[in-house]
């Protein structure tokens, strides 16, 4: 079960008291030092907000993470694709321009290394966490309608598969804040793009005027194709556009405003503890 702390300024997911070796987050729009459609912490670059203000609130966020300002947050710059990035050893050896460019139109990351924060940026769209406590490696996924009708959710779990030997039923999952089905209103060709695309329309579509999609039904359905157990899958049921005062929303706030920052913290290992010497008294 997710839990909402408005005061400080995050939506921390029930997956984090299971297993104590990630911390799994979205950020609300609480606690911070933005202004206006960026009220008041924004940690996403891409959105058009003060540089000044995304750099602070970044900083805040790193103190509230479980490893204070010793973690890395990775973000990407989403373009609505299916391409997935692997976070290594040698993407983290890159310079911040190389990093950079690397990130660029990258809607899912994949990592195993300590002390990296995997994060995508989402304003009605639905990000996703997947988690193999077994091998200890993770991915975050941001699926808007295009990515879900992309299967970037099944890509992505594939390719944990293809590079880490991950197994669908060992995964545990997080489906965190985007728009409902009561909100989600979509034009006709959006609706045939979901069906042309095989996906059950009985099951993620109501038709009350226009047609309503639930995005949260057709991810849920695409980890569980992959073999993901239905009961390892958190949902936290928190519509962006009906809860607006609390998580950015784009319908609701215009492109121009904040994102929510979801990601996965994949903590430090702890260092032993130093060898002391013996000492002997005689000597």
């Amino acid at each position: 079960m997710s839990v909402f702390t408005q005061d400080q300024g995050m939506l921390e997911y029930g997956v984090n008291r299971t297993y104590s070796d990630i911390f799994c987050f979205s950020t609300t729009r609480h606690g911070g030092c933005g202004t206006g459609t960026y009220a008041s912490f924004n940690c996403t670059h891409y959105c058009g907000d003060a540089p000044e203000h995304v750099r602070l609130n970044r900083e805040r966020l790193l103190r509230l993470l479980p490893s204070g300002e010793t973690c890395r947050l990775i973000v990407p710059h989403q373009t609505h694709g299916d391409t997935v990035r692997r976070i290594d050893e040698a993407f983290l050896r890159l310079s911040e321009e190389e990093q950079a460019a690397a990130l660029e139109g990258v809607d899912a990351l994949m990592g195993h290394v300590p002390g990296t924060c995997l994060c995508v940026s989402t304003a009605d769209c639905i990000p996703v966490l997947c988690y193999d406590p077994r091998l200890r490696v993770a991915a975050v996924i941001h699926a808007g309608w295009r990515g879900t009708v992309a299967g970037i959710v099944r890509k992505t779990v594939r390719q944990l598969q293809a590079v880490y030997g991950s197994r669908g039923e060992d995964l545990v999952a997080c489906i965190g804040p985007g728009i409902s089905l009561a909100a989600f209103e979509v034009g006709d060709e959006v609706y045939e793009a979901f069906r042309s695309a095989g996906f059950p329309m009985e099951r993620i579509a109501r038709r009350t005027g226009k047609w309503h999609l639930d995005l949260w039904e057709a991810n849920r359905l695409q980890l569980i194709g992959e073999g993901v157990p239905a009961g390892r899958i958190e949902t936290a049921g928190i519509c962006t556009y009906r809860q607006s005062g609390d998580f950015f929303s784009a319908r609701r706030l215009g492109i121009r405003s904040g994102r929510i920052l979801t990601g996965i913290l994949l903590k430090p290992v702890p260092l032993p503890p130093a060898h002391t010497p013996i000492t002997h008294p005689n000597r």
